[in-house]
């Protein structure tokens, strides 16, 4: 039973929580890194590369869980200046770059601490470069002052060093690490490149020979390539799985069947979630680095938008046949037409905003975007000028609804009852029995004589004499 005197004790412990977790954030003792000057940035990254070097070593393995490794983390990109990496691989690059800059600093000569300047020598210079600009004598690594964005007026590793930083440490690799003061983090990139991401591999790979732990291909670990290969096959299994299944459900179901028809709907929605899965454990399990993990996180987020695009296909078509099951909605009129339209032009609204969103996302610059955008609508007006041709006349039959299904009709010279609207074309039901199809901008563009919607009939009688 659960009784009086137990409800007051999780009362009791609930209140003592904010206590609690304050006495444990206390005991963390995790600090922002500090970036007002050079000379806080400088030393700030460097004291977080060597904090984070010996979390790993002692761990043998990335621990994200551990709130002193995410803290130590952010520390060091805190002092990364990401603005011009693309935002789907944006957390990555810039560590790999942290990594780079890393094993760089290592092995150069650094300035005393005195040299470098911190905030009293920025604000005391007469010149404008050294208010602005560091670079680290002998070195193409530059600490500069970002003017603008959230992290204006702070002092960061510069977008050029970032993206040089690889190609960089690639040209003084082969040099040895020196042996003054700050101390060095040796092996860190190797590390950086080889560790897993969870204590179950950590174990596993600690068991395998150098040559497939430390080993590269690539740019990569060796045993991070049968890692990869396996997740990939998996995920096309699953992909392939997904799909068969909703097309193949999705040919044995029609709008009739309403409840059906929405829970079929999982299995695309399942081909989203599927590559961001994959992308997560690519990147939190095997750790991937590098090209290869860039390749991946691409190809992954450009699946996932693909099967987005599909989604909000088939959610406007369920859309509008709920809509149209209402009892006031004829599924064979005019109205229904109409809402068919209005769902698949706003589902083309939305793979629109999806394209300019998701691309940007990817990295493609806006301008280009909308200029693909551009050509691509001239491209499919120009191609597909018939068609079009007779959605707009679609769209003028509905909008002025001269007859609807089961009215006699006579267009064209044609006289029978209206069987069908469609988005292409209108189906009658000749007096001789004969069916006939004439396309919607025909019809919208001749006289139409509407006999069903006569108040009277009137007739003519000739009476001789």
């Amino acid at each position: 039973m659960f009784s009086i005197a137990r409800l007051r004790i999780i009362i009791f412990c609930l209140a003592l929580w904010p206590t609690i977790a304050g006495a444990q954030d206390e005991t963390l003792d995790i600090k922002a890194a500090d970036t007002s000057s050079p000379r806080d940035t400088l030393r700030s990254f460097i004291d977080a590369c060597n904090e984070l070097d010996e979390l790993v070593k002692s761990t043998k393995y990335f621990d994200r869980r551990d709130p002193t490794f995410t803290a130590t983390v952010e520390r060091i990109l805190d002092c990364i200046d990401d603005s011009e990496i693309p935002a789907f691989s944006r957390y990555v690059r810039a560590g790999e770059a942290a990594a780079c800059l890393k094993e760089i600093l290592d092995r150069v000569e650094l300035p005393a601490w005195e040299e470098i300047p911190d905030t009293a020598d920025i604000q005391a210079a007469s010149d404008a470069a050294t208010a602005t600009h560091y670079r680290i004598p002998d070195t193409r690594i530059t600490i500069a002052k970002v003017e603008q964005g959230p992290r204006r007026h702070e002092y960061l590793f510069s977008p050029g060093t970032v993206d040089r930083a690889i190609d960089y440490y690639q040209s003084v690799k082969s040099k040895p690490y020196r042996t003054d003061q700050p101390a060095v983090s040796q092996g860190f990139y190797d590390w950086y490149v080889s560790a897993p991401g969870n204590p179950w591999l950590g174990s596993l790979v600690e068991r395998l020979p150098d040559r497939m732990r430390f080993g590269q291909t690539l740019g990569l670990a060796n045993w991070k390539w049968l890692g990869l290969a396996t997740l990939v096959l998996l995920a096309l299994a699953l992909m392939y799985w997904t799909y068969r299944t909703y097309f193949r459900l999705a040919s044995q179901t029609d709008e009739t069947q309403l409840l059906r028809y929405w829970l079929i709907l999982v299995f695309p929605i399942a081909g989203i979630v599927i590559p961001i899965l994959f992308e997560r454990l690519a990147y939190r399990s095997l750790t991937l680095r590098s090209t290869p993990l860039y390749v991946t996180d691409f190809v992954a987020t450009l699946v996932a938008l693909v099967a987005a695009l599909i989604v909000i296909f088939a959610t406007s078509n369920r859309i509008a046949a709920t809509v149209i099951s209402t009892p006031s909605i004829s599924p064979l009129g005019l109205n229904a037409q109409l809402i068919r339209i209005a769902s698949k032009l706003a589902s083309l609204v939305a793979a629109v905003i999806l394209f300019l969103v998701g691309g940007q996302y990817l990295g493609i610059p806006i301008a280009t975007l909308l200029a693909s955008a551009g050509i691509g609508g001239v491209a499919v007006a120009l191609g597909a000028q018939d068609s079009l041709k007779t959605l707009f006349g679609t769209i003028n039959l509905l909008a002025d609804k001269p007859f609807s299904v089961g009215e006699r009709i006579v267009c064209k010279s044609f006289d029978g009852v209206v069987e069908d609207i469609g988005l292409r074309s209108t189906r009658l039901r000749l007096l001789n029995g004969h069916q006939v199809t004439i396309p919607n901008d025909q019809i919208a563009g001749n006289d139409i004589e509407n006999v069903g919607r006569r108040h009277f009939l009137r007739r003519k009688d000739s009476i001789l004499i």
